[in-house]
């Protein structure tokens, strides 16, 4: 009897949401309820089963979402998120991270959950190019942490040009503000994922004893274009882009030698200081703004000034 009427139960359940969502589809409904689409309605049907079945359901960055004010407690629990550091040697060697992003909210969520630790410090970029609705889904998931925030300044980025080491730089200048005793600073795009853990990162890096991780070489030949032409960044409403001109940069200054290496790298608390305040880096930086990539040699050529 008792499987009887947990199936007239569930019979019933069901019945009312296919009316529901049979009136929303038709009708519409008050202005706070809007119409659901098919992915939405696979959700509702979700919630509605795990309710039936005495599970607790949580939606976060939708429609649906419920308790909006008192949520981030349990889609810490939902999602798993390591909530004190897991070891004395993590503790006492925390990270500073730039995540550089402008689509994909899922992916997004995803890198940010796998390389969340508590005692670090997190600074998102988001191109100012993106929807509405993207920054606001960011913004709410960062609510929730007090160590992870939006950069001060959002550029609207153009890969290729100035704008995305622009980024990068915004986050650093907040980041060296930061109150967390952060040692290096790793930045992301929003297309990462970690193969390693927190403490496996940390050990790495301790080993380099507060040298930096800037891989480069001198330019090869397909790269020497990049600083010898002026180049110019194009921002349209459907496509932006660098674009090639036939002008010649002048030399760099202070008779640098332009490297040329990996975009993404790992830098210590004291280079980032350097960058951001040596008169060298400030007019490498100012040189580099019409040049092509300028994150591919910037970091470089920076870090084989000799003393760095």
């Amino acid at each position: 009897m008792p499987s009887l009427l947990r199936s007239l139960f569930i019979v019933s359940v069901s019945s009312v949401i296919l009316f529901i969502v049979f009136y929303v589809f038709n009708f519409g409904g008050d202005q706070g309820f809007q119409k659901l689409n098919a992915s939405e309605t696979w959700m509702l049907s979700q919630v509605c089963t795990a309710f039936i079945e005495g599970k607790t359901s949580f939606l976060w960055r939708n429609k649906l979402m419920m308790s909006e004010t008192s949520s981030c407690k349990e889609y810490f629990t939902q999602s798993h998120y390591i909530t004190a550091p897991l070891s004395k040697e993590e503790a006492e060697f925390p990270l500073a991270y730039i995540m550089v992003i402008h689509h994909n909210f899922d992916t997004f969520a995803r890198l940010f959950r796998a390389i969340y630790m508590p005692q670090n410090v997190y600074c998102i970029h988001v191109d100012e190019k993106a929807t509405v609705e993207f920054k606001d889904a960011v913004e709410q998931l960062l609510s929730c942490f007090p160590n992870a925030f939006l950069a001060s300044k959002m550029e609207p980025v153009v890969y290729g040009g100035i704008s995305r080491l622009q980024a990068d730089l915004n986050c650093m200048r907040d980041l060296a503000a930061s109150a967390v005793p952060w040692k290096y600073v790793i930045n992301t795009c929003g297309q990462d994922f970690p193969l390693k853990t927190n403490k496996e990162i940390v050990q790495y890096l301790k080993g380099f004893k507060g040298k930096n991780i800037t891989p480069g070489v001198l330019p090869p030949a397909h790269a020497i274009g990049r600083t010898k032409y002026v180049h110019r960044e194009h921002l349209g409403k459907e496509l932006s882009y660098v674009i090639r001109t036939t002008a010649l940069k002048p030399p760099p200054p202070h008779n640098l030698t332009i490297y040329f290496g990996s975009a993404y790298v790992a830098l210590s608390r004291e280079f980032t200081s350097f960058v951001l305040h040596d008169p060298r880096a400030v007019d490498l930086l100012q040189w580099s703004k019409d040049t092509f990539s300028p994150d591919e040699h910037f970091w470089v050529t920076l870090n084989r000034i000799p003393g760095m």
